[in-house]
């Protein structure tokens, strides 16, 4: 069953530049003919080198941009022009976590009214005390500790900021998380933490990974999207498009890191293997 479906998805900007004072301003496509489904329960992977429309892609299909034309259908309802003030109940399901930890989080305000306000907003607590248990559960959920509800977000790590910023995305209990480039940055050791918790979350809710890291989308994800010059280059199940790409710029992109497997003899503890 669908829970986002995009057709025909394209998004295009007026470019101003280079144009005469009353002219009319030319338009520039950064997506076209863009057809993307999730389904419920669902891990989809996007991926492709920077500049070919990963993240203009994924802030589309949540609606933070207008699709230009095409149409653009969540849990069953269209949601493609729809006004703001239309979307805002639509907003709970539909959450994101970007890249960019620390600017996605207001720096006067501590963790505990971060993770709070969503619910407050939303109306799922009347009360302070209600939602600043929610938000220590959540932070149990994340693995930190609960004092950091009293820390403000540049007293935290990366790797810490983004687990709270994967806490705020589950607060209020979406449908759908966008997780934008989340393990970007991240030591090795944080990097596979995240990973785990993104395997938990996605046992919970749909989740779409845009990530530059393979290996990650390749472990997480059921289906796997290529993008190139805001298109979808290829689709299809994530073990199909690593093992027989049918695309030049898929196979540029497994061939540019290096395999993310392992010998299953070595993993076997194969004694001649292991001494090569």
């Amino acid at each position: 069953m669908s829970l986002l479906e995009a057709g025909g998805l394209a998004l295009e900007i007026a470019q101003r530049s280079g144009n005469t004072w009353f002219g009319r301003a030319s338009h520039l496509f950064i997506l076209r003919h863009i057809d993307f489904r999730i389904d419920v329960g669902e891990c989809v992977g996007i991926v492709g080198e920077s500049g070919s429309g990963k993240t203009s892609l994924v802030r589309t299909l949540v609606r933070l941009l207008e699709p230009s034309q095409g149409k653009l259908i969540f849990d069953g309802r269209d949601i493609t022009h729809l006004e703001q003030q239309e979307l805002r109940p639509l907003r709970a399901q539909l959450q994101c976590v970007f890249q960019d930890s620390l600017s996605c989080f207001n720096p006067r305000h501590r963790i505990g009214r971060i993770l709070t306000q969503p619910l407050l907003a939303h109306g799922r607590f009347e009360g302070a005390t209600q939602s600043l248990e929610q938000a220590a559960i959540l932070l149990d959920r994340v693995r930190l500790p609960r004092t950091y509800l009293d820390r403000y977000p540049h007293e935290l790590s990366g790797g810490e900021r983004q687990r709270v910023g994967i806490a705020r995305a589950l607060v209020l209990d979406p449908k759908l998380i966008v997780a934008d480039e989340v393990l970007s940055g991240l030591d090795a050791t944080t990097r596979t933490q995240i990973c785990e918790l993104l395997r938990e979350i996605k046992m919970q809710t749909a989740l779409v990974l845009v990530s530059h890291d393979l290996a990650a989308v390749q472990a997480l994800c059921d289906r796997v999207y290529v993008m190139y010059k805001g298109e979808i280059a290829e689709s299809g199940r994530t073990e199909k498009i690593f093992r027989m790409p049918l695309h030049s710029h898929t196979r540029s992109l497994l061939d540019a890191v290096p395999s993310p497997l392992v010998d299953s003899a070595w993993l076997l503890g194969d004694p001649m293997t292991q001494a090569k």
